[in-house]
């Protein structure tokens, strides 16, 4: 008897295809819109901490974490010491560390923040899944007047290789301060990352380090001008520098380091976990979450109540037929049946074709999303939320076809072959 009824609903939706077709349109725009703004949710998250991937500890001065973690990765804000270059030799000569990144801030360019550090970076600082930077244009630093800037910056500015580009001194769009006896060329271009890094011109260490040799507590020191000629001779060895980023051969030394560090006794330093560092920070600005979560609820109370509207709009239309089924011998419960199967097959179908259109737009859409605004959308299962939802809009299909089974049960009897409306 099942299957006769799978039948049964199978050509009488067919018979009506062109409007359920609509109808699971409907269903799958609902699907859509839910799953969509769910996943949105949930992956800005997952964009916003992985501004910094692979990299096993921040250290700086001594400070709170999240100020550490906003001037080092965000270049935002500005640090309460330096650390001095001998403290960051004797850090890369620790048993068990990898690599060190030195990154030296404090200059700016039109607005955008200035970024000295070594060709490690290019190599080691990843971003998003373990992804590395990329030059797409150009080369990294070679020569000490060298910049490379990031996607943005490049950008807004319309830079091209070879340009010249003025630092200045402190941040801000306003050049008050500029090195302009020292300009830069713009060597390398670097792919969009969705992240800081996209807002940053990178500088060599020794660069940073030549354009303040006659500079003193921000201000140039009077009659002692060396110009860029001049400094290629002189001793560039970096004096501080703001932050290292460190990675160990094992992560398993990750919370021996951690303690090293804050424990040194040369200078007064602090060493922090990118991750938790970040969870700290997205508590502290992830409103924006809670509102994409009630978000996700309204537009699930509104999918919910147009696809039973949907539903039952469509499946009391049928009164004529039910009719005439139960003249001819069906059952209550076969027309029950038969309206459940048939309110199932469209809303899987609607739901599933919703989850398809979800994933061909995260395919297409993502690399432009993850380039322009640093939002990574990927092909995951569905989160413990997301499923509920799912489930929420199949049950709520198959109770949209209870309430028409019901009416026609109680009124087909007395509507005959003509049912009054």
């Amino acid at each position: 008897m099942m299957r006769f009824l799978w039948t049964l609903a199978w050509r009488s939706a067919w018979n009506r295809r062109f409007t359920l077709a609509l109808t699971m349109a409907s269903i799958a725009l609902s699907t859509f819109m839910l799953l969509g703004t769910e996943r949105i949710r949930t992956d800005i998250r997952d964009s916003f901490t992985s501004a910094v991937s692979g990299t096993d500890l921040i250290i700086g001065a001594r400070t709170g974490s999240v100020q550490l973690l906003l001037y080092a990765v965000f270049h935002v804000g500005a640090a309460t010491n330096n650390i001095r270059w001998s403290t960051v030799q004797t850090l890369q000569e620790q048993r068990g560390v990898d690599w060190i990144i030195p990154l030296s801030l404090g200059d700016s360019h039109r607005g955008f923040p200035v970024l000295g550090t070594t060709g490690d970076y290019f190599t080691h600082f990843h971003y998003g899944d373990r992804q590395a930077l990329r030059i797409v244009q150009g080369k990294a630093m070679s020569d000490l007047f060298d910049a490379v800037l990031g996607s943005e910056v490049a950008a807004r500015l319309g830079y091209r290789l070879g340009d010249h580009i003025v630092l200045s001194h402190g941040s801000g769009a306003l050049d008050l301060n500029a090195h302009a006896d020292k300009p830069f060329v713009v060597r390398g271009i670097l792919a969009p990352t969705g992240t800081p890094v996209d807002r940053t011109v990178h500088i060599s260490l020794q660069a940073m380090e030549a354009l303040h040799v006659d500079w003193i507590a921000g201000v140039p020191l009077p009659g002692q001008h060396v110009d860029a000629s001049a400094v290629r001779h002189m001793d560039l060895t970096p004096r501080a520098v703001t932050a290292v980023l460190l990675g160990l051969k094992s992560r398993s030394g990750v919370f021996s380091a951690q303690r090293y560090v804050n424990t040194y006794t040369g200078e007064p330093l602090m060493a922090i976990l990118p991750g938790v560092a970040l969870d700290e920070l997205w508590d502290v600005i992830g409103t924006g979450e809670k509102a994409l979560l009630l978000m996700s609820g309204l537009v699930a109370a509104v999918s919910l109540a147009g696809l039973v509207s949907v539903v039952m709009a469509g499946l009391n239309e049928r009164r004529r037929e039910l009719a005439v089924l139960r003249a001819v011998g069906a059952s209550p419960f076969d027309v029950l049946m038969l309206l459940m199967i048939e309110g199932a097959m469209v809303t899987v179908g609607g739901v599933l074709l919703g989850i398809a259109g979800l994933a061909a737009a995260v395919a297409v859409l993502g690399p432009w999303l993850q380039s322009q605004f640093g939002l990574t959308l990927d092909l995951a299962h569905p989160t413990a939320l997301q499923g509920w939802l799912l489930g929420a809009l199949v049950l709520a299909g198959g109770l949209a076809s209870l309430a028409p089974g019901w009416r026609a049960y109680r009124l087909s009897l007395s509507d005959g072959l003509s049912p009054r409306t």
